[in-house]
């Protein structure tokens, strides 16, 4: 395989959890009988580049289908940082009702509402119809299409270009990331700015979050690779903020390379600098994720295992992606987790794919009072307590698997 990126070829392995499902490939209870496609998870980095990236074996189309089961908007701590986000952007680049906003993978329309509420024009660009047609239930006007060069050209062309684009928790799910950062570049004003959040490759590492490996998520990114990636296809990183987002992410701040005049902030050298003192352009720093990973998978394991034996009842809380890798990666069955519980309807009656745990309602862990519930989205662990504090009534206790097992 070659580097998605500078095309070197790939020979340093990152990460290699065996073969799983797509991680939001929720099965209906009809299928609990037939047979599930599996693809190898294997990750790799360029020596060239320093892009983490998955080997190719699935292809977009067949992870974000029409019924693609991840809503942005059942996250309360999630949709505030959004909000902020909007508040934000608009007192920075003094947004208004002239202004043009387009967020790229706007999922349930979970940003863009706040754009409209404040009067900003704004159009979402989302591929997967079911999380499309929830935005415009919104009131959001959302093109239903994959995201590039061509998209970004036919946009500006229409007058459609942008004062801002947005694109959280997306850069890391586009096999041809080339095509997507020059879509930006097509898509802008002269003067405009691009925002990019992503969890930070360095972060995944310092606390060892390989359960953030799944198909989607084609790169793992840090602002090293980032800021390459850009300044080959016509963006150039001005500003770079550091925030607490899924255990650890950066907002990249970009412009358009040959028309954007805003200044380079100190924090993009910071970081730029960091990174190399942590090692990132060393093959050395990749070369230990793996047995992090496996101590992370063998705790959790042992912790199930010992709860059955005592007699122990176990839930776990959170249908998320994460979940699933790791699951999968722990070979994870009912027998040690019989349920998880989420609150999005969409997920409702499913099943996890690969290790087929049953997703139920809130109801039903209040009935099954069980002495443990698995917080399988780490990343909102305080959101989920507070939820669930109610749990300390019948004595249960919360777990965490990653970054180390916790029971608390």
């Amino acid at each position: 395989m070659k580097c998605r990126h500078c095309g070197k070829a790939l020979k340093h392995p990152f990460l290699d959890l065996g073969t799983a499902p797509p991680s939001n490939a929720y099965l209906r209870a009809e299928q609990i009988n037939a047979p599930e496609t599996f693809f190898p998870l294997k990750v790799l980095v360029c020596d060239e580049c320093w892009l983490v990236q998955t080997e190719d074996y699935a292809e977009s189309d067949a992870l974000f289908t029409e019924d693609y089961a991840y809503f942005s908007s059942f996250s309360t701590s999630w949709l505030k940082h959004s909000e902020a986000y909007v508040e934000k952007m608009a007192t920075r680049l003094k947004l208004g009702a002239n202004s043009h906003v387009v967020e790229i993978a706007a999922n349930d329309g979970y940003l863009l509402q706040y754009v409209k509420a404040r009067g900003i024009p704004c159009l979402g660009i989302e591929p997967t119809k079911s999380t499309a047609e929830a935005a415009r239930a919104k009131g959001i006007e959302i093109v239903e299409r994959f995201f590039g060069v061509a998209l970004g050209k036919e946009l500006a062309n229409a007058g459609r270009a942008a004062d801002l684009t947005a694109a959280n928790n997306v850069l890391a799910h586009v096999p041809d990331i080339n095509d997507f950062v020059g879509g930006f570049a097509a898509l802008l004003k002269e003067q405009g700015v691009s925002t990019f959040e992503f969890p930070h490759l360095m972060r995944m590492v310092e606390f060892n979050q390989f359960d953030t490996t799944y198909h989607e998520h084609y790169s793992y990114l840090s602002l090293t690779a980032v800021s390459r990636i850009f300044d080959a296809n016509g963006l150039a990183v001005f500003d770079v903020e550091e925030i607490p987002t899924h255990g650890g992410s950066l907002r990249v701040f970009a412009q358009r390379k040959n028309t954007g005049k805003h200044a380079v902030t100190p924090a993009v050298a910071a970081i730029l600098a960091e990174e190399e003192k942590r090692g990132l352009k060393t093959v050395d720093f990749y070369a230990k994720f793996q047995k992090a990973a496996e101590t992370v998978k063998d705790d959790f394991t042992a912790f199930l295992i010992e709860a059955k034996r005592a007699g122990k009842r176990v839930g776990g809380y959170g249908a998320a992606a994460k979940g699933n890798t790791l699951m999968n990666f722990a070979g994870t069955r009912p027998d040690l987790m019989p349920y998880v519980v989420d609150l999005n309807p969409a997920k409702a009656g499913k099943f996890l794919p690969g290790c087929r745990i049953p997703i139920v309602n809130e109801a039903h862990l209040k009935a099954d009072k069980p002495d443990y519930v698995v917080i399988l989205p780490w990343n909102i662990k305080p959101e989920v307590m507070n939820q669930l504090a109610y749990i300390r009534e019948w004595g249960g206790k919360f777990v965490v698997a990653v970054p180390k097992l916790e029971v608390a």
